[in-house]
């Protein structure tokens, strides 16, 4: 590990708005923001861009980032106490132990924002939209609360709406090219540092807002498994 990685990793230990693998955080994030307002997740937030974004258009809204790259997590962790935000904070873990960090209905959104869009269908199960994401997400959702999905990868975009498709998963906004659209709210318009790099060289924005349904989505069936051999054999002509 470099040098100054291994400062950030040091750096963030001591940032009072960076906890790293906490326990017994569940049910108290009230405490931890010293307030009762709704809470709202980033997730893989990277370097934080949209958590800070978000904390500053919404003072009466609480933010968390999670991301398992303390290095990543120190630069929108840095940018939070200059800024003096205090309803934005860190969370460095797994996304797949996210539920062990919040109680049911103690989170009212999530963002994911320019995930890593594992492509290769081998790898679909990483993909942050996978069923057994959104089951995990049900955990901790309060009813009513929505996931919102930002990227610059069709794959991802499309293979979300197969998903909430089979699901019967609400998709309550749905946007191929974010920034056509004349009236977007200013959250739209928060940009990280990967959509700056437009990895997916696509030159457009994919945009989906979900509203799980409140029954549990099931364990992926044979119905799952057909729509990922379609997807694999779509990639492959």
């Amino acid at each position: 590990m470099g040098q100054k990685k291994l400062l950030r990793f040091e750096a963030i230990g001591n940032f009072a708005n960076v906890l790293q693998y906490p326990e017994d955080m569940r049910g108290k994030w009230n405490d931890f923001f010293k307030n009762k307002n709704p809470v709202t997740l980033e997730l893989a937030c990277g370097k934080g861009e949209y958590t800070i974004g978000l904390a500053a258009l919404y003072p009466d809204r609480n933010f968390i980032g999670v991301d398992l790259k303390g290095n990543r997590i120190y630069a929108g962790a840095l940018e939070g106490l200059r800024k003096n935000l205090l309803n934005a904070a860190f969370l460095r873990t797994h996304i797949d132990k996210i539920d062990g960090y919040f109680l049911p209905d103690e989170v009212s959104e999530i963002w994911i924002t320019f995930p890593d869009p594992q492509l290769r269908t081998s790898r679909a199960k990483k993909r942050l939209t996978h069923p057994r994401y959104l089951r995990l997400y049900q955990n901790i959702l309060k009813q009513g609360g929505f996931v919102h999905l930002k990227t610059d990868s069709p794959a991802l975009y499309y293979f979300t709406k197969l998903v909430a498709d089979l699901y019967g998963i609400n998709i309550l906004d749905s946007s191929e090219d974010i920034y056509t659209r004349p009236e977007n709210p200013a959250e739209m318009y928060i940009k990280t540092h990967y959509e700056k790099l437009d990895i997916a060289a696509s030159d457009k924005i994919y945009y989906l807002k979900l509203s799980l349904p409140e029954k549990q989505i099931p364990m992926p069936d044979l119905k799952f498994q057909q729509l990922l051999k379609q997807i694999e054999n779509t990639e492959q002509i």
